[in-house]
């Protein structure tokens, strides 16, 4: 990593940042198998020695994925902390110094030709992702694998992981709005010819979201995906990242969806739901390689009450 470079807007840069960026330089030193073989070890850590939100992950796999025995729900929770140590560190591994190198080495794309396709009908392309895989290099990555690709991100809540992600951002060219109010933007982005990319496995405010059935449970989802592809006409592309056995990475887009044919709240929930079934079979596909300590079912409707979130048609904060 280079020196630290302050955030764009002037503000200092907090401590926690500068050892982060401190760490980041010295993972990069290192050989990426042996990060690699180091971050599952911190992973190991996480999970059976601080077993952060371990039972909460366990009972979430348990009602998700319904009929695994206890044998096989404690292998993938071994395999997700495992994961999310390796990504870990294999995020801190890579510079833009090194990304060429590490795409041509590493990445493999399969779909190339859909996104193409889609952005030959001059509307831009609705990225469809999860926290699954590699998924916090795929930014990263877009420009080197000729993704003309802007990032929505939520603010994190640490201040100092908030100032060491837009170091990062900034360092690699990535373009990010902000998952609040910025409507507009996403939709000059799409008359750009762009990708705009949506994490899709979020939990939402009941202001913010609509709920939709996510394993079997309701989960409060933005309903700002389906708004912007119906206000924009343009599809819907599932893209994951599938983690290797052997370290590398397989970008898989799969086919596109259609926009929903108007802003009707009926419209906007099928097509909510549907985007949000695509991540369910994703994640059914490769249950280790997603966030299970997320609280992903966290917000859920009052007792009785009708699901009220975007029923008058406006447009919720992507």
């Amino acid at each position: 990593m280079a020196a630290v470079v302050p955030p764009s807007d002037g503000a200092p840069v907090p401590v926690g940042t500068r050892l982060l960026l401190a760490l980041s330089r010295a993972v990069s030193r290192m050989d990426l198998d042996r990060a690699l073989a180091l971050g599952g070890g911190i992973g190991w850590i996480m999970g059976t020695v601080v077993r952060h939100r371990r039972s909460e992950s366990a009972a979430a796999i348990r009602r998700s994925l319904t009929g695994l025995g206890e044998r096989k729900i404690a292998g993938v929770l071994r395999g997700m902390y495992a994961h999310l140590g390796r990504s870990m560190m294999e995020s801190f591994w890579l510079s833009p110094e090194a990304v060429e190198a590490y795409v041509r080495d590493r990445v493999t794309v399969h779909g190339q030709a859909i996104v193409d396709a889609e952005l030959a009908k001059g509307r831009g392309a609705l990225m469809l992702t999860a926290h699954t895989g590699g998924w916090d290099l795929m930014g990263r990555l877009a420009r080197p694998l000729g993704f003309p690709l802007t990032v929505i991100a939520k603010a994190i809540r640490s201040p100092s992981f908030e100032t060491f992600a837009r170091i990062v951002r900034d360092r690699f060219g990535m373009k990010v709005l902000s998952a609040h109010g910025s409507f507009r933007d996403c939709l000059r982005t799409l008359r750009r010819n762009e990708v705009l990319a949506f994490m899709f496995d979020q939990n939402m405010t009941r202001a913010d979201g609509i709920f939709v059935d996510f394993f079997g449970r309701p989960a409060c989802t933005t309903p700002g995906l389906a708004y912007l592809a119906s206000r924009s006409g343009a599809s819907v592309i599932p893209i994951f990242d599938e983690s290797l056995p052997d370290g590398r990475h397989a970008v898989r887009v799969l086919a596109p969806l259609p926009p929903p044919p108007d802003l009707d709240p009926g419209s906007i929930h099928a097509a909510t739901q549907a985007y949000t079934k695509v991540v369910e079979d994703w994640i059914r596909a490769h249950p280790e390689q997603w966030i299970w300590i997320h609280r992903r079912w966290k917000t859920q409707p009052v007792e009785g009450a009708a699901d009220r979130a975007g029923s008058d048609g406006s447009p919720a904060s992507p």
